[in-house]
């Protein structure tokens, strides 16, 4: 048998990555999209329909949000340690079953476990983090934040798809049997992640392999830790996970509060969609051209100004528009940049894990964003205070990330040295 040439071995790695990210842009749309569908859509219907309050259904998201960023570093260890194929199998069931069951059983209680923490531990497994474990192996650090870009861009449709699918499903079969719908979709990411997993197998990521001289998980969390830029890493991405939570549930609310038809809100939530395509893409490739911390800092910043901007301007159809386009050009735009310095910085051995932590920090806003919205709704008739919170807080988290340094933990060892 003759050995493969260079250029043959090179063309096969190129394939690999290839199917790779043609996989998990599938099964990221499929999860991010039935994500962000479920929290735009279903409150309106539910709510009405079973006579609750806007609280509920709001701290079911919020739950699911915790608990998906509560669960993330600990999703992320074992994806560190044994790989993804077990992870994202096991999310698509749970992610199944916790959109199926509140379509039978219509109680609070219910809808917390499964659509908050069922669903929450679900997304844990199928989203971002989990993709860009594997993907970030397959490929050198100088091409990563594209990489990730690629993958997020790709996986981002999955919300532009996802719309106006779900919004057919609620008006032709009623928001019971469309839950139950989307739920057969979600199981379409089992085999999926098994074609994932056997991508970066035969790319070569091997994982579980000791490394002579490899620092202990524990020591890993105490130097990241320890390390100021992890910190304001973990501070800043609190805010994106508030502003862009608050967004995705509360929009056609506040817009149908405004007298606004729905279907410019689940155009809009689209538009979010689409646009958040071209977004991810862009700030995954420029932060592969420029520092990283100012690219994060741009987009929180902008994104105040949109929100500004959309709060000041006269409410019609046209300005709801140009807002979610505008800020669909910024809504994950985050994710490729924020994980690419986890990766530069604190290395690939516990990326997982590391990535996570601060992910959970991320989710621990979109808790506050989603329940704070219903419940300042609840308590003021008005969504105007938590507006005010989501530009305050990009202001904030525009200045903490433009000091992070971006130098591999280990080369600021050695320098010191």
């Amino acid at each position: 048998m003759n050995a493969s040439t260079p250029d043959q071995s090179q063309h096969q790695t190129q394939d690999h990555l290839l199917t790779a990210l043609i996989i998990a842009a599938i099964f990221l749309g499929i999860a991010m999209g039935t994500r962000n569908t479920y929290s735009g859509l279903w409150m309106t219907p539910m709510s009405k329909d079973l006579g609750w309050g806007r609280e509920i259904f709001s701290l079911t998201i919020a739950l699911q949000n915790l608990v998906w960023g509560a669960s993330q570093p600990f999703v992320g260890y074992y994806a560190d340690q044994y790989g993804v194929r077990r992870i994202i199998t096991f999310g698509a069931v749970l992610y199944a079953i916790g959109l199926a069951v509140p379509a039978f059983t219509h109680s609070p209680l219910v809808l917390y476990v499964f659509g908050g923490l069922v669903m929450g531990v679900a997304v844990s497994c199928t989203t971002y983090t989990i993709a860009y474990n594997l993907l970030g192996r397959m490929v050198n650090a100088d091409r990563r934040a594209w990489a990730f870009g690629i993958a997020g861009a790709a996986g981002s449709f999955g919300q532009f798809a996802m719309i106006p699918l779900g919004s057919y499903f609620i008006d032709s079969l009623g928001w019971a049997n469309a839950l139950l719908a989307v739920a057969a979709i979600t199981l379409f990411i089992a085999p999926l992640g098994f074609m994932y997993a056997r991508a970066g197998h035969q790319h070569g990521v091997r994982y579980g392999v000791a490394q002579a001289g490899g620092v202990t998980a524990g020591q890993a969390l105490k130097e990241a830790f320890a390390d100021r830029s992890y910190v304001l890493l973990t501070a800043g991405y609190f805010v994106c996970g508030f502003q862009v939570v608050f967004i995705g549930a509360h929009l056609m609310p506040y817009l149908s509060d405004k007298g606004i038809a729905a279907h410019v809100g689940v155009t809009a939530l689209a538009l979010i969609g689409l646009f958040n395509v071209f977004g991810t893409y862009f700030a995954g490739s420029l932060a592969q051209r420029m520092p990283k911390r100012y690219v994060l800092s741009s987009i929180y910043f902008l994104r105040s100004v949109v929100i500004c901007l959309f709060l000041w301007a006269p409410l019609s159809e046209w300005s709801v528009y140009l807002f979610a386009s505008a800020i669909g050009m910024l809504w994950l735009s985050t994710v490729p940049p924020t994980n690419a310095l986890v990766a530069q910085i604190y290395g690939l051995r516990y990326m997982g894990m590391l990535a996570g932590i601060i992910f959970f920090s991320h989710q621990v806003g979109s808790f506050l964003g989603a329940w704070l919205g219903g419940r300042m709704y609840d308590a003021t008739g008005s969504y105007n205070l938590v507006w005010g919170f989501c530009i305050a807080l990009g202001v904030f988290a525009a200045i903490v990330h433009y000091p992070i340094d971006e130098r591999p933990l280990h080369d600021r060892s050695v320098a010191a040295a």
